[in-house]
């Protein structure tokens, strides 16, 4: 029996700018068909209704996809102000109208303060976050709703960009964790009139912004050829600039490739670290409490 074609070993990060409509992972696996990728992983969802940055990890790089979904996110939203929705956006069915005319700009800077810094969040019904094994909106389409526990977020800035006939434009920075929905859903209750998402864009991931890659644009380099479509991936490395790097002697090199801790002389006393070899990345590497480097997430890339 003739093996199965398992796809192409391909290694690297794509930036996707996900289009309105399609879920993340069908966004995936049009672009993993594209590739003819043999393994690759989306780092956190974005709803159908969301556009933006999606990172897609290919390979070896889906080792680095934890420290992606663990980072900062920037997005550009708009919330449509007198009306609250089952699902905190456009796709849910309109559960109260308020009034909303007399809301001004001055009206909703004036509320933004109490959403800075450290807040606390109710997670979504509508989420993909599990109660007792099952997610959230699995629960919620059923008609259930259960307890959630609040949770801890930081906002590092929220400014409001605009306003024009009831919908009110905004930027935030925001850590892991934080749900916009809830964000703008919380906003409008402050304000007196409730409110739900109408639009949302994410910006950035990460060190990841700028230089995001549609659908369309793949699709052509792909009838170029594979040289080609392979052109647009990033290096496994570059998601993980906020790590200090260190240079390993051929020597080390060697031993952390078989999990054994090295001494680097002049390395960092803590943390996680980038660990190369001729300049050539080999992967994750931590410092542990004797002072030595050890691996923490290797690389198993080609020579």
């Amino acid at each position: 029996m003739a093996k199965r074609n398992k796809g192409r070993p391909i290694n690297g990060v794509l930036l996707l700018d996900k289009p309105l409509g399609l879920s993340s992972n069908q966004a995936l696996q049009k672009v993993k068909w594209l590739f003819k990728a043999a393994k690759a992983g989306h780092t956190g969802s974005l709803d159908p209704l969301a556009t933006g940055l999606l990172p897609l990890c290919f390979g070896e790089a889906t080792k680095i996809s934890a420290y992606l979904l663990d980072a900062d996110k920037v997005y550009d939203f708009s919330v449509k102000l007198g009306v609250r929705t089952s699902t905190g956006d456009a796709e849910g069915e309109v559960l109260q109208q308020q009034p909303f005319e007399h809301i001004s700009l001055t009206d909703i800077q004036r509320i933004l303060p109490q959403f800075r810094g450290e807040i606390s969040q109710v997670p979504p019904m509508h989420s993909a976050l599990k109660v007792g094994g099952q997610r959230l909106y699995e629960l919620a389409r059923k008609g259930e709703e259960v307890e959630r526990k609040p949770r801890q977020v930081q906002i590092y800035s929220l400014e409001c960009t605009g306003l024009e006939d009831g919908i009110a434009d905004f930027r935030v920075h925001c850590s892991k964790g934080t749900y916009v929905r809830t964000l703008a859903e919380d906003m409008g209750e402050a304000l007196g009139c409730g409110g739900h998402v109408s639009r949302l864009r994410r910006l950035k991931v990460g060190p990841y912004e700028d230089h995001m890659i549609t659908l369309e644009q793949l699709e052509v380099l792909a009838e170029q050829g594979f040289e080609v479509l392979d052109g647009s991936l990033l290096g496994l490395d570059t998601g993980l600039m906020q790590y200090p790097d260190i240079q390993l002697d051929r020597d080390s090199a060697y031993y952390m490739g078989l999990g054994q801790a090295v001494q680097v002389p002049n390395s960092p006393t803590e943390g996680l670290v980038r660990l190369y070899s001729q300049d050539r990345f080999m992967g994750i590497g931590e410092i542990q409490d004797d002072g030595k480097v050890g691996p923490k997430r290797m690389m198993n890339l080609p020579r």
